[in-house]
C-alpha cells in the first residue's frame, strides 16, 4: 500500500542532474561502456558550477507544471553525490566549483512550496573501491571476459568483507539523506539488478529505511521489495497491478545532452499523461538541467504547456480514479470519486460524433470541460427488455475541441453503470 497522496498526485517531475551535464554525455553509462575513460568522466567535476541553480525557480516551474512531487538524482551510478556527504569525498561540495550542498537547497525549496520530496539514489556505485567485490547472487561467471570491471571482480575472486563495507556505506549515505533534509516522502532506487535481494540484505534493509519515516514510499527497484511499480519509457499496454508510475524523458536522454534534439511534442506528452491516469497511474516526467542549473527552454516550455492544460482540466485529473476500458470508449477517461461523472479524453478532432458504448446510465448533461459548452447526444439501438444499452453518440465538431486534448464531462444519473458488470469499469485486460 502507498499513501493516498501518491495515488492522487498523478504527475511528478524527475530531475537528472549531475556532472555528466558538463560534457553533455550519458550519465554513468558513458564510462561503463568505455565511450569515455573513468578518469576523464570524473574530470567533469572541474566544470560543474551550478552557478545559475535556483531551487526556488525549479520549485515554481514544477508547481506550474501541475506536479505534486519531484525526484532529484542525489547520486547516480557514477558515485558523485550532490550533497555534503561525510562518507565520501566524491561529491560536488568538496570536488567541484559548485561547492554547495545542492540537495539541501532542493529539499528546502520543494518542501517550502508544498511539493512532496523525492530522492533518487543509485544502489550501485561504480566508483566506490568496495563495490565491485562480488557477483550477482554470488555466482562466478564461467567466462570472466564478460565481466565489467565496474560491476564485479575481473579475476573471479569475491571479497565478502568489502561487500559488507559497501552495504554499510550505502546505509550511512542513505541515513544522511533521510535525516538531514526534512521529511523525505519517496526514495527512488536504481541499479538493484546487479545484486540479489539477499545481497542487498532485504528485507532488513527496507526496514532500516522505513525506520526514518514509516510513510516513506520506495519504488520497485528493490528486488521485489518496493512499494509500487515503475515501468520506464514504454506506457503499459495493460494496467500494472497496484500503484504504479511511468517514468519517461522529454527527449531521448535523461541527463542534459545538447545534441539530443528529438523532443516529444507537447501534444504527445499530454496524451501520454492522459493514458497514464486512464490506467490509474502517475507519470514521472524527466528534465535534465545544464551543469549550471539552467533548464533548457524547450523543456521548460513543455512543463508550462502541460501545466496550462492540467489547470484547465483539474477536475478530470486530481480528484478522479482510473477510467473505463477502451472496449467502451476508444480513448482515455477518468471517473469522479463519487462515480457519478465520467470524463472522456478526446485526442483527435471528431468528424461528427464521439462514440460511447455500454453505458447503462441516463445522461443528465454533457459539456466540453474547458469551454463549458453543452453538447447534445443521441442513443441508438439497445435491447431494453434485456437491459442491454444502446450506443451513445455525442455530437461534436472540430470547433468544440481544445488545441491539445479535449475533455468531455458526462454527468450521470446515479453511479456509473456499464453493461457487462461493475468489474468491467476497472479491469484493463
Amino acid at each position: 500500500m502507498v499513501p493516498k497522496w501518491f495515488e492522487e498526485a498523478k504527475l511528478g517531475i524527475f530531475i537528472h542532474w549531475g556532472i555528466y551535464a558538463v560534457k553533455g554525455i550519458s550519465e554513468s553509462w558513458s564510462f561503463y561502456h568505455n565511450r569515455i575513460s573513468h578518469e576523464d568522466y570524473l574530470k567533469q567535476l572541474d566544470g560543474f558550477t551550478a552557478k545559475n541553480f535556483d531551487a526556488n525557480k525549479w520549485a515554481d516551474l514544477i508547481a506550474k507544471a501541475g506536479a505534486k512531487y519531484a525526484i532529484l538524482t542525489t547520486k547516480h551510478h557514477d558515485g558523485v553525490a550532490l550533497w555534503d556527504t561525510q562518507y565520501s569525498d566524491l561529491n560536488v561540495v568538496k570536488q567541484s566549483p559548485a561547492n554547495r550542498d545542492l540537495v539541501k537547497e532542493y529539499a528546502e525549496a520543494m518542501t517550502n512550496n508544498g511539493i512532496r520530496l523525492g530522492m533518487y539514489y543509485s544502489l550501485i556505485d561504480w566508483s566506490h573501491p568496495d563495490y565491485a567485490s562480488v557477483y550477482e547472487g554470488g555466482k562466478v561467471p564461467a567466462d570472466l571476459t564478460t565481466v565489467n570491471k565496474f560491476t564485479s571482480p575481473a579475476n573471479g575472486i569475491q571479497d565478502e568483507e568489502k561487500w559488507k563495507r559497501f552495504l554499510a556505506f550505502n546505509n550511512n549515505q542513505l541515513g544522511e539523506l533521510l535525516s538531514n533534509y526534512g521529511q523525505v516522502d519517496l526514495l527512488w532506487f536504481d541499479g538493484d539488478w546487479e545484486r540479489s535481494a539477499e545481497q542487498w540484505n532485504l528485507p532488513e534493509f527496507k526496514n532500516y529505511l522505513k525506520s526514518f519515516n514509516p510513510e516513506l514510499i520506495i519504488n520497485s527497484r528493490l528486488q521485489g521489495h518496493g512499494d509500487y511499480k515503475t515501468p520506464e519509457q514504454g506506457i503499459p499496454i495493460t494496467r500494472p497491478e497496484g500503484a504504479w508510475e511511468f517514468c519517461t524523458t522529454i527527449n531521448r536522454s535523461w541527463g542534459y545532452q545538447p545534441a539530443d534534439n528529438t523532443y516529444k511534442s507537447l501534444k504527445q506528452i499530454i496524451r501520454m499523461f492522459c493514458d497514464c491516469i486512464t490506467l490509474g497511474g502517475n507519470m514521472l516526467l524527466n528534465i535534465g538541467p545544464m551543469e549550471d542549473g539552467t533548464i533548457d527552454k524547450r523543456q521548460e516550455d513543455i512543463l508550462l504547456g502541460l501545466g496550462a492544460w492540467i489547470s484547465a482540466h483539474e477536475e478530470a485529473i486530481y480528484t478522479t480514479t482510473e477510467g473505463i476500458h477502451t472496449r467502451y470508449y476508444l480513448g482515455g477517461s477518468t471517473i469522479s470519486k463519487d462515480r457519478q461523472t465520467l470524463y472522456l479524453f478526446v485526442y483527435d478532432d471528431p468528424k461528427e460524433n464521439i462514440c460511447l458504448k455500454g453505458l447503462s446510465n441516463a445522461i443528465k448533461k454533457i459539456t466540453v470541460l474547458h469551454s463549458g459548452k453543452e453538447l447534445r447526444h443521441e442513443i441508438h439501438g439497445g435491447v431494453p427488455w434485456f437491459n442491454i444499452p444502446g450506443t451513445t453518440w455525442i455530437y461534436m465538431t472540430p470547433e468544440d475541441t481544445h488545441e491539445d486534448v479535449t475533455v468531455l464531462k458526462l454527468e450521470l444519473e446515479g453511479e456509473l453503470d456499464l453493461y457487462g458488470g461493475a468489474g468491467e469499469v476497472v479491469t484493463h485486460n
